[in-house]
């Protein structure tokens, strides 16, 4: 395949030749030979504008034999060849002192308490490109003196960022960020001349789920966050390089942390993954690792009572239930690292020899198993985000990825303003962020996934971005597998959780006649299996939260490894501690199968990854068999901690069989999400960033609306919400709500997976 070669231009940049593609700005050709020209608007991943002026330079050769009779913005200019550009002679660093006179005419003199400060471009090239001394006099120096421009201030752009106008430099870095990245209008300038400032469109609070990217490129304090303001300084403050751990996307990180406390987090540099941009989520999301729920060490269950221990006696007790029990079934979550899960399978296939195991805490299937096992365990060729940009079209089913993958989301809406990428969306109504991303959508009603995916028709060079939720419909995964095979296209699985692929790649699934999460629990509650090892499961988040729980009683002995105190974690025999990512080396395996490795930021004092656990627990399994009860023992020396409780599980058999009845009776379809920001337990903590969440809404049809009003009440087989109705292009059979922004979420207060719901006006 032949290339057209790049056309490229030779200038001279004081006094040095460089040549560089047709169309590079000057800025960026002086940036390739190792001069820096001050700047404050410019930003390689924004479009010019030059409103700062800061970087200007002296062009005596435009390429064409003359040159401009004054400075130039060099973030502006295209390079051309021949041009010749001095950047520090008399003429450039006159015109930048100038600028920056002006900038500091009004500029408030508080650096000791602004948030910039440490860190502030004002601040260094007021020294490297301005004057040593003002000519603005204060007015007790004279009638000439100068008052400055104030604003009130703080001014909250949102609940999580606070705006202090007086230090704008309108550099228009926040309002084209918003603008151009995540396509979310809520920042404008206001007014003109020396009272421009930045405000909000129509005094609406800004609203993004990126919004914290416009704190980290503002150039100077004008916006902080409303949890950081005033709590540190950069030179307070060890920098260390991470990885975001709220979804499969591997956003690269900065933390900032203090004392053994992380103050806060930024954004990493990564031009292949996340480029310059990560999520509030990502961003903000990191108070859990303060919370008060915090588990600080291990404790078992004695006299039908949860007490503190010490590392070695949990060791003991864990490995004298495992050897005392007859079936074991594991659980690990999809939080934990690669290592975590290698853990996991080993003590699973090598130590207890079961292949009960299983990742997936949420919905799942036998066809989602079977696809996992071919597509994603089988080592295809990844697909990564540069395939994204370069595809023909990319086909996105069972996944919104600005809720969902909010990497994924930023760098598919780049390609489709850049490049016109196609993009083709199956989901139940036209969201946001596939109008933003300029998404085709294929209006697709929840159990018709199947039958819209074998309809498409696909291109040479397309993607498939295959989400965890068509899992819950039919045939949907085997209609993406026939689908690629059929066009040749590129599948890219995407779950939503940090450590699911790297699950996969572990093998904590089942891979020869194991059970599945759902299999194991209904084995518990048969009592096929008497044994559980979990780690990092929410049983909310479980296909069945009620049977979960049963499954927790019903169990002879229970081992959980967790972050923090749960209903897992009240229900076990044995809970191990485990440490949060800031606490522990790893490595996630992102969706596009990239290994992200980061280390351990923290050291604590008894904080152990689940692997290590693990590993210490198989040694002291190993190192004492003698002492440990056989299984033919278990019944007299490990008693069940519910001996008195009813065995059985009938219960939960009646309530399978009247929800079966219920779903005949329901006449809409549910159709059902996360949101980014909802009630998620590693969300907890950073009120200014709950507060910018958005609001449980129920979607209806236009026909449903005019029937049922602006409130509806939403009856499943498992409870009822009530919640206002917002209008969607959205089927009349079909209404949307969040599946965890109200109570306990949707599968433990509403409704079971596929079932359908009834729709009726509150009356409110």
């Amino acid at each position: 395949m032949t290339t057209t070669p790049v056309k490229t231009v030779t200038l001279t940049i004081d006094g040095q030749q460089v040549t560089v593609p047709e169309g590079t700005l000057v800025i960026r050709a002086a940036e390739q030979i190792g001069v820096q020209i001050p700047r404050f608007c410019d930003h390689p991943l924004l479009t010019p504008v030059g409103a700062c002026r800061q970087c200007l330079v002296d062009i005596t050769d435009a390429g064409n034999g003359r040159g401009f009779p004054k400075p130039q913005a060099s973030c502006t200019i295209p390079a051309a060849d021949g041009m010749i550009v001095y950047t520090q002679n008399d003429k450039a660093a006159k015109a930048q002192a100038g600028i920056m006179e002006f900038l500091l005419l009004n500029h408030p003199l508080d650096c000791p308490v602004c948030d910039k400060g440490g860190e502030c471009p004002l601040q260094n090239q007021a020294m490297s490109n301005g004057y040593t001394e003002t000519r603005a006099l204060p007015p007790e120096q004279g009638e000439s003196g100068y008052i400055k421009r104030t604003f009130p201030k703080p001014i909250p752009v949102s609940p999580n960022i606070l705006l202090d106008r007086e230090r704008c430099v309108s550099c228009a870095r926040c309002t084209r960020f918003a603008d151009q990245i995540p396509g979310d209008k809520g920042l404008v300038l206001i007014e003109r001349g020396g009272q421009q400032q930045v405000g909000t469109a129509d005094d609406e609070p800004f609203s993004s789920y990126f919004s914290g990217n416009v704190i980290q490129i503002c150039p100077v304090g004008a916006l902080t966050s409303a949890e950081y303001r005033f709590r540190a300084r950069p030179f307070d403050l060890v920098s260390t390089p991470s990885v975001a751990e709220h979804d499969a996307c591997g956003a690269a990180i900065r933390v900032d942390h203090r004392h053994g406390t992380v103050m806060r987090r930024l954004a990493g540099n990564d031009p292949l993954v996340n480029e310059e941009w990560i999520t509030d989520k990502d961003r903000f999301a990191f108070q859990y690792l303060l919370s008060e729920h915090r588990l600080r060490y291990p404790m078992i269950r004695e006299d039908g009572e949860l007490r503190p221990a010490s590392w070695v006696e949990a060791f003991s007790v864990a490995a004298a239930g495992l050897r005392a029990s007859g079936a074991v079934g594991v659980l690990p979550g999809g939080r934990g690292t690669l290592e975590d899960q290698r853990a996991y399978a080993f003590l699973a296939r090598k130590v207890l020899g079961t292949d009960d195991i299983d990742f997936r805490s949420r919905p799942l299937s036998a066809e989602e198993t079977a696809f996992l096992l071919k597509h994603v365990d089988g080592a295809p060729p990844p697909v990564t985000y540069a395939d994204l940009e370069a595809a023909s079209v990319v086909v996105i089913a069972g996944l919104e990825p600005e809720d969902e993958a909010g990497t994924i989301f930023l760098r598919l809406r780049k390609a489709n303003r850049e490049t016109g990428l196609k993009i083709v969306a199956l989901s139940p109504f036209t969201t946001w962020g596939l109008q933003k991303m300029g998404a085709e959508v294929v209006r697709t009603a929840p159990g018709d996934e199947a039958a819209a995916i074998a309809a498409l028709d696909l291109p040479e060079g397309a993607v498939v971005l295959a989400g965890e939720r068509l899992a819950t419909s039919p045939g949907a995964l085997t209609a993406v597998s026939e689908l690629v095979e059929k066009s040749g296209a590129k599948l890219g699985w995407v779950p939503r959780r940090a450590g699911d692929r790297g699950a996969v790649r572990a093998r904590c699934i089942p891979q020869t006649g194991g059970r599945d999460a759902d299999q194991i629990i209904a084995a518990t509650n048969a009592g096929e299996i008497d044994t559980l090892v979990i780690g990092g499961v929410d049983p909310d988040d479980t296909s069945d939260p009620a049977a979960f729980r049963t499954a927790l009683r019903q169990a002879r002995f229970v081992i959980s490894l967790e972050l923090r105190e749960t209903d897992v974690t009240r229900s076990a025999d044995v809970v191990f501690p485990v440490a949060p990512v800031t606490e522990k080396a790893g490595t996630f395996v992102t969706w596009e199968s990239r290994e992200r490795i980061f280390p351990q930021i923290i050291e604590r004092p008894g904080s152990l990854s689940d692997a290590e656990v693990l590993t210490r627990l198989v040694e002291v399994w190993e190192s004492t068999p003698d002492a440990l009860p056989s299984s033919a023992d278990s019944s007299r020396t490990m008693p069940s901690r519910h001996e008195s409780a009813e065995t059985t599980n009938s219960g939960v058999g009646v309530i399978r069989d009247e929800s079966a009845s219920f779903v005949t009776s329901r006449r809409f379809r549910l159709a059902t999400w996360k949101l980014m920001l909802d009630n998620g337990v590693m969300q907890e903590g950073d009120k200014a960033l709950a507060a910018t969440a958005r609001p449980a809404v129920a979607r209806v049809s236009q026909a449903v609306f005019e029937r049922v009003g602006p409130t509806v009440t939403i009856t499943g087989d498992r409870g009822s919400v009530t919640l206002p109705a917002e209008v969607a292009d959205i089927d009349d059979d079909v209404v949307w709500v969040p599946a965890n922004s109200f109570g306990k979420g949707v599968l433990a207060s509403l409704a079971s997976p596929g079932s359908k719901v009834d729709v009726e006006g509150a009356g409110v």
